[in-house]
């Protein structure tokens, strides 16, 4: 058991050892995964604003729970709010395409959500109050996560996310923070997919990406 502990302990912060009488970032990491099923369980019944209404699915999120990197979109589309999983059809497919070019899946490294939870009528923008009631359950996703970076799939979750009136253009290429942790905004897949003219400027966003959770 000492050995193993040892192991996975390298594993995570390389050769030095920490050692702490109280809960250790280690712990923490090791009870995300119980701590975010436990949060889904208090708030996927949510009726806080009328998407509670309407949806099918309470879309909370997925993927690793010690993940370093955690992608926000705006909001579930159809597809999600049938599957409850963010981020699936032809966009999600994309999205795990550009993962695996940087060495990370859904199960390896990469946690990802939206900042509202049920699909807005018609994929229509999330209205402020929508974003009020729900983003605080982003915030302790990410308390939960204790992720290194954060990035912003798209216009929409860029400028919810950072409450700025900007085009995705101007807040590409900055490296902002979001209440402590450091986020990026760029291009969601569906855009992508719309324009193929934006893949090299994406694939530069993700590059930056990689380089920032490798160094």
């Amino acid at each position: 058991m000492v050995s193993s502990y040892l192991k996975q302990t390298k594993e995570l912060f390389g050769d030095e050892l920490y050692l702490d009488s109280t809960d250790s970032v280690k712990n923490s990491q090791n009870n995300s995964a119980e701590e975010l099923d436990k949060y889904y369980k208090q708030i996927h019944n949510c009726q806080e604003c009328q998407l509670g209404e309407t949806r099918n699915k309470f879309v909370f999120g997925v993927g690793d729970p010690k993940a370093n990197l955690v992608l926000v979109g705006e909001a579930p589309g159809a597809e999600e709010d049938k599957l409850g999983e963010p981020f699936v059809g032809r966009a999600g497919k994309l999205l795990d395409k550009i993962l695996a070019a940087i060495n990370r899946s859904r199960k390896k490294d990469v946690y990802i959500c939206n900042v509202i939870k049920c699909r807005p009528p018609n994929n229509r923008d999330p209205l402020a109050d929508e974003v009020i009631k729900c983003e605080p359950y982003l915030l302790k996703q990410i308390e939960i996560l204790q992720p290194k970076l954060l990035v912003a799939l798209g216009r929409v979750a860029g400028k919810t996310l950072l409450n700025l009136e900007s085009p995705l253009k101007d807040m590409r290429g900055i490296l902002h923070d979001y209440h402590g942790t450091p986020l990026i905004v760029t291009y969601h897949p569906a855009a992508l997919l719309r324009n193929s003219g934006f893949k090299p400027a994406a694939w530069e966003d993700f590059k930056w990406i990689r380089s920032i959770l490798e160094n």
